[in-house]
């Protein structure tokens, strides 16, 4: 079984974000306790892997139904955040740790959105639902039932968010993008990955961008690359953190992981995410897009 990432390298990030496989194995009766302090969340964008095992005392999110709004196609309002929360046993103090799957695309995004609405204590289990099943840890098939309580978020802080608007911004000044999207994706040849649903008119990548891939931020069993080698895959693009850096792709999950590594593991304090990402740019009437590598 896996023993852990070195505590020196876990030095070497910017801030205390990840946690190990042993790490949550050695809590597993704290996450498990209706005791708000500690809860495990696994956040996929369906639910079916969940309701077949998961690590004891897990909640489950659906990234699509639960942690995004229905009608708008945004992410949830600060109500329907504290309510979601709040009906897990949740509160604004409890250490909250997110794993998923896909190398934690989705628990990413949820990462973002907790950091979105104020919440301090959140942290990514390192490697996700893959590492935890491919290791053989502790599996679950029942779903916890935690008394409810009230969550009071401090957000939004919009220090981290991109909009439209700041995208323009960026491409006038010729502020770093990062397009984690597949090269296919990129140059334009096609709209989504293979498999999921396209969700643009046109195709290609925003004027200036960068295409570093997400799966770039990731050793082969899911986990983060070391600071230095995330640092020197950065820099050889011209990114260095001093300048703000838009990260995007195409509904904002797979750019999490981008915005996690730069913003949380490297310190790059002046890192968005353009959630939006190219399902909007995509579809905007008179947007500049450019096709190719």
């Amino acid at each position: 079984m896996y023993v852990g990432v070195h505590p020196l390298r876990m030095a070497d990030y910017a801030t205390d974000v990840l946690v190990t496989a042993d790490w949550v194995d050695d809590h597993l009766d704290q996450f498990r306790s209706d005791d708000p302090d500690h809860r495990l969340v696994e956040v996929d964008v369906d639910t079916e892997a969940y309701e077949e095992s998961h690590a004891p005392g897990a909640i489950g999110f659906n990234w699509e139904t639960q942690l995004q709004d229905q009608t708008t196609r945004d992410i949830l309002d600060k109500d329907a955040f504290e309510s979601l929360l709040g009906s897990h046993g949740i509160t604004e103090d409890s250490t909250v740790v997110l794993y998923g799957d896909n190398s934690n695309w989705f628990a990413a995004y949820a990462y973002w959105q907790f950091k979105y609405y104020g919440h301090d204590d959140v942290k990514l289990l390192d490697g996700g639902r893959d590492y935890w099943m491919d290791n053989d840890y502790p599996t679950s098939e029942e779903p916890p039932s935690f008394s409810a309580t009230d969550y009071d978020a401090s957000g939004p802080f919009e220090g981290i968010r991109a909009y439209r608007d700041d995208v323009e911004n960026a491409i006038d000044k010729g502020l770093p993008l990062v397009d984690v999207r597949s090269p296919e994706e990129f140059s334009g040849e096609i709209l989504a990955p293979p498999g999921l649903q396209e969700t643009a008119q046109r195709g290609g990548h925003i004027p200036g961008a960068e295409n570093i891939s997400w799966a770039a931020t990731v050793n082969a069993d899911g986990t983060f690359k070391s600071a230095d080698e995330l640092r020197s895959l950065y820099a050889d693009q011209g990114i260095d953190g001093d300048e703000t850096t838009v990260s995007y792709c195409r509904i904002g999950e797979r750019s999490s992981i981008a915005w996690f590594a730069l913003h949380e593991l490297l310190g790059y304090d002046n890192t968005v995410n353009y959630d939006g990402s190219w399902t909007e740019w995509g579809n905007l009437v008179g947007a500049p897009v450019e096709t190719g590598e």
